[in-house]
């Protein structure tokens, strides 16, 4: 929503004070948001208050005091007495209700201490009302309203890490694997980590299995051996349930599948491992993101604003009524309880809704008898990246499922022109896509999943264009971001980017640490993805970077001279590490090197420099959990769209597709998966440079800035509204 008069940010809070607190269980990247809190309310003039055993670095705690209306009372009593009428809260649905509470009875509580003469009427006046703002921290995602609270992906992490290492043993001995995780009442966790690693079972409170599911499911045990598997991976959320209510336990699938089959089965719950360790790059990210919303919201509050949560839905960040959001995760239990599982699903939001389809779409179903008659084709396009497979993966099962034949191209466009082991370039030659027509006739290819990064967006357009000369290239096509560069049009993220990003954070955190004990010491650290600074950005945000330079946003001597000076000065105080990030492509002239031995240069006698290109270790590594349920979705709504258009385009006994809506790009946008057609694309692409004309994560280049402690312009014209959970559940 736009503002009707621009508001400098830097005077929003004067003579205000915020205090923030996190309550009930720590979750991975609190910390973030605690931090981006704390430095945006120092940057909008308000005075900042930690409250201490109220979490992470300022501990946390649950409180049986703030239970009692004498103990919020005393609660109320230091808020007045130190200006407090803004309050941040940090915690899980128990912790948000609660400073709701608390927000309600505000004006009761003043009236009690008044007439105890702990305040006066002019501290009473001063603070009348009380405004609340609520970020989700929960590692389970169990509250509703928002896709991700803080914590889930950094669990998410530890939880793939075990898998990951359980299947290499698992393989060496044919062993069935049974684990459980977190999820009390929410099933989550489980969910995705059994998209995530193709679990051959999941159990979730949401939805209990269906009468028999004993048997059931050692049919599918059964039929996965005698395919060739020589494992099987069970994943069991902590509160899963038949649907009699009784628990289904790691111990009662044990001893089910050891009896009845003969596996050899081992059961592992993983307990408290998933609440600790290094919070991932998501998680970093959107706390500061949260805290950055927080103060915002807080700041523009009114005394009939209602206390609210900062959330985020697909790629944005919004603002939701608290105890709309509390109200519809009661409902959840509700539902469960008087099994309304299908219910259930839905209310949980659309992520986890979107993510049990495609878990059911991949899971259970078996191959029809009856086969289509359609060859869909599926290739690889430019350099490898984290999360390939997954997309793979999920296709060629979605298609089988569907009666397709799937066929395997490799080697990229160079393999379906001729069928070559070189790899091809980013631009198709003319007598390449005449080989490619020859091919798709030859081959009798119906439809083409194209998984790449801007190359593969390239190239699908060309082969658009010369529909007009190949009646063969008449066929639906799909292109599939996949790139850690995060640079195909069309796609706020692309498959692989999160890997790279999170490679790139850890490098970062252990560069700096290397440095413990050492003088004060800058870290110069050059990046990947072309001249797209995404991964320079998302990394300097996520790592505490002072400065990370991109193509994107031109920068001349002033400015270099502007970082070093600020950079001096924080290294003077107690500062002792620096971090400068820089796009390998942001500037022909200031190279890594460059930046070295300016920065080398002008920190003689206060700090020193040491340089590292990280290279090609951004492009491998193991998938993180976002890749690999991001590529698992994108794999399957491919096909299932191509499905859907091979039924439109079939005509006269034939297919053939020559509208632009035939040949589409599958992009997460904002809150979707959305298809948009390749020609639509090409006037938002800077094609020379091989970036998108306009990049979400540029809005978040401030943010970065202001965390640094700059003291720049933050663009306040733009304000997220409060939207209503109850409205937005039903357009769903």
């Amino acid at each position: 929503m736009q503002r009707s008069t621009p508001v400098d940010p830097t005077k929003m809070g004067a003579g205000r004070a915020i205090a923030v607190l996190t309550s009930g269980g720590d979750a991975q990247g609190m910390n973030a948001a605690v931090r981006a809190t704390v430095r945006v309310g120092i940057y909008t003039g308000a005075k900042v208050y930690f409250v201490h055993e109220g979490g992470t670095v300022i501990g946390s705690a649950r409180c049986q005091d703030f239970r009692s209306k004498e103990g919020r009372a005393k609660a109320a009593c230091n808020l007045v007495k130190l200006g407090i009428t803004n309050l941040c809260v940090i915690g899980g649905d128990g912790s948000l209700t609660g400073a709701n509470e608390f927000r309600n009875e505000w004006s009761e509580l003043l009236q009690i201490l008044l007439k105890a003469g702990k305040i006066t009427a002019e501290e009473a006046k001063r603070s009348s009302h009380l405004n609340i703002v609520g970020m989700v921290g929960s590692i389970d995602n169990d509250f509703c309203g928002t896709d991700m609270t803080i914590g889930t992906d950094s669990a998410l992490h530890r939880i793939m890490e075990v898998v990951d290492a359980i299947t290499t043993t698992a393989q060496s001995h044919q062993r069935a694997f049974i684990l459980e995780v977190m999820g009390r009442h929410c099933g989550y966790l489980a969910l995705v980590t059994a998209l995530a690693c193709g679990a051959d079972w999941v159990f979730i409170p949401e939805m209990p299995p269906d009468e028999g599911w004993e048997d059931h499911l050692c049919r599918r045990l059964t039929y996965q051996r005698s395919i060739g598997n020589r494992l099987n991976v069970i994943i069991v959320a902590e509160g899963a349930l038949d649907l009699h209510g009784k628990p289904i336990t790691c111990d009662i699938i044990k001893n089910l599948v050891t009896k009845k089959l003969g596996f050899d089965t081992r059961a592992t719950v993983l307990g408290h491992v998933q609440r600790g360790g290094t919070p991932s790059a998501f998680d970093r990210i959107l706390g500061s993101r949260m805290g950055v919303e927080a103060v915002m919201a807080l700041l523009e509050a009114t005394p009939n604003t209602p206390a609210c949560v900062v959330s985020l839905s697909g790629n944005m960040a919004v603002r939701l009524p608290l105890m709309e959001c509390v109200q519809v995760t009661k409902e959840v239990t509700t539902a469960m309880a008087e099994g309304r599982f299908e219910e259930a699903v839905k209310l949980r939001g659309k992520s986890f809704e979107n993510n049990w389809n495609t878990y059911k779409l991949l899971a259970h179903v078996t191959a029809p008898d009856v086969k289509s008659n359609i060859n869909i084709a599926i290739l690889n396009v430019g350099a490898p990246c984290a999360g390939m497979n997954a997309a793979v993966r999920s296709a060629v099962r979605i298609g089988i499922l569907q009666g397709h034949n799937m066929l395997a191209v490799h080697d990229g466009f160079d393999g379906l022109a001729n069928g070559t082991t070189e790899s091809s370039g980013w631009s198709l030659p003319a007598s390449m896509i005449e080989e490619i027509s020859l091919n798709i006739a030859k081959f009798n290819i119906h439809a083409l999943v194209i998984i790449g990064g801007f190359e593969a967006f390239v190239g699908g357009l060309e082969l658009v264009t010369a529909r007009e000369k190949y009646e063969e290239l008449c066929i639906p096509l799909v292109v599939i971001p996949a790139t850690v560069s995060n640079n195909v049009p069309g796609s706020d993220f692309s498959i692989g980017a999160d890997t790279a990003l999170n490679t790139i954070t850890t490098t970062c955190d252990r560069i700096k640490q290397s440095a413990a004990g050492t003088k004060r010491r800058v870290f110069i650290i050059e990046t990947m993805g072309g001249y797209c600074g995404y991964l320079a950005t998302m990394a300097g945000l996520a790592a505490g970077a002072d400065a990370a330079y991109i193509y994107e946003e031109p920068f001349g001597i002033h400015d270099l001279e502007t970082n070093v000076e600020h950079l001096l000065e924080k290294m003077k105080t107690t500062v002792k590490r620096g971090l400068i990030l820089r796009n390998e492509k942001c500037n022909a002239n200031y190279t890594t090197d460059f930046l070295f031995n300016l920065y080398s240069e002008e920190g003689k006698g206060v700090f020193d420099c040491r340089k590292n290109v990280l290279g090609h270790m951004q492009q491998g590594g193991t998938p993180t959990p976002f890749d690999r349920n991001f590529g698992t979705k994108m794999g399957a709504k491919a096909v299932l769209w191509l499905t859907d258009k091979l039924k439109e385009c079939y005509r006269h006994g034939r297919i053939f597709a020559n509208t632009p809506d035939s040949a589409c790009v599958l992009g997460m946008k904002k809150r979707a998966m959305i298809f948009q057609p390749l020609s639509d694309l090409k006037e938002d692409t800077d094609f020379e440079h091989r970036i998108p004309k306009t990049q979400w994560w540029l809005k978040l280049r401030p943010i970065l800035k202001i965390l640094a402690k700059y003291k720049i312009s933050l663009d306040t014209s733009e304000t997220a509204t409060m939207e209503h959970v109850i409205k937005k559940r039903g357009t769903v």
